[in-house]
């Protein structure tokens, strides 16, 4: 990647990127305020990212989230101002992580889906079912078959064909497109995303085994819903959350950050797997382990 035309302070950021595992997620953050500072807007910053990162193991809507969110913190600077998310989130305690992993006493992937109150065992796609469950029948859903196209669109726009996409926002929308950091119309956004209904807990690293122990103990604070295989190697589990004020969710989900979970699911309207949905480049279906039934 060509950084002769950047400041010498935006250059070194880009070029120190690391790997995944390495830091890579907080680095994009820094990597796109380092390029929002030279002038550059969201979608130029998207697209370089996009670059600097091929063949890194990047997660879905995580480069547009930090491409977005650097807008809110470079204007937060300009004006003095603070910002109502910069509070940091904690860092993973393994020691803590561990400790519950071994407590589980061998609680793995198979006693989460033994323990699930609708058992999935059917080999016919099951996605319809579940997405009736977890919303309205008339709610706007945000869906995409890819990173990059997502629509939002009325629940009955999609009948019969969930199983084929890969990805959805956990809360339904509040209108079909609203306007983003940079003012321009998206179908998805935080403006167009409406209250939430489910904290998506997804974490980087473990077996399915250590990431299902994990599941286990947090359902102790809050409901679990549902939990998916991601169709390569992690575990999204989903907590209902609707209701409940913003520190009590912020105070559950800083909870899991400190367990392994990853916090891009944080924001609304970050994207996650479509349960027993497709996932093309791995071409595996994105299994149910866990579904509780009917949460409208």
């Amino acid at each position: 990647m060509n950084t002769t035309d950047l400041p010498t302070y935006a250059a070194d950021i880009l070029r120190a990127m690391p790997g995944r595992g390495g830091g890579l997620h907080r680095w994009l953050m820094r990597a796109a305020i380092a390029l929002r500072s030279c002038g550059r807007d969201t979608n130029v910053i998207i697209r370089t990212l996009e670059i600097m990162t091929a063949g890194e193991p990047v997660k879905p809507g995580e480069i547009r989230q930090a491409a977005e969110r650097s807008a809110e913190r470079m204007n937060a600077i300009r004006t003095g101002g603070t910002l109502t998310r910069s509070t940091p989130w904690p860092e993973c305690d393994e020691k803590a992580r561990a400790k519950i992993i071994a407590e589980a006493d061998g609680y793995g992937a198979v006693d989460l889906w033994e323990d699930s109150p609708i058992r999935c065992t059917s080999d016919q796609p099951i996605a319809e079912t579940v997405i009736d469950a977890l919303f309205p029948a008339d709610a706007l859903l945000c869906v995409a078959k890819t990173n990059n196209t997502a629509i939002t669109v009325r629940r009955a726009s999609f009948k019969g064909k969930l199983s084929e996409l890969q990805f959805i926002v956990p809360s339904a929308m509040s209108a079909p497109t609203g306007l983003n950091q940079d003012g321009e119309e998206s179908a998805r956004c935080l403006n167009n995303t409406g209250p939430r209904q489910y904290l998506v807990i997804e974490q980087d690293a473990g077996t399915f085994d250590e990431q299902a122990a994990i599941i286990a103990n947090l359902a102790k604070w809050a409901p679990l819903v549902l939990a998916v295989g991601s169709g390569k190697k992690s575990l999204h589990a989903w907590f209902r959350c609707k209701g409940a004020d913003e520190a009590r969710q912020r105070q559950f989900f800083a909870s899991a950050v400190r367990l392994g979970a990853d916090p891009a699911t944080w924001t609304r309207c970050q994207l996650v797997r479509m349960p027993d949905g497709f996932r093309p480049d791995t071409k595996t279906r994105q299994h149910v382990l866990f579904f509780a039934g009917a949460q409208q």
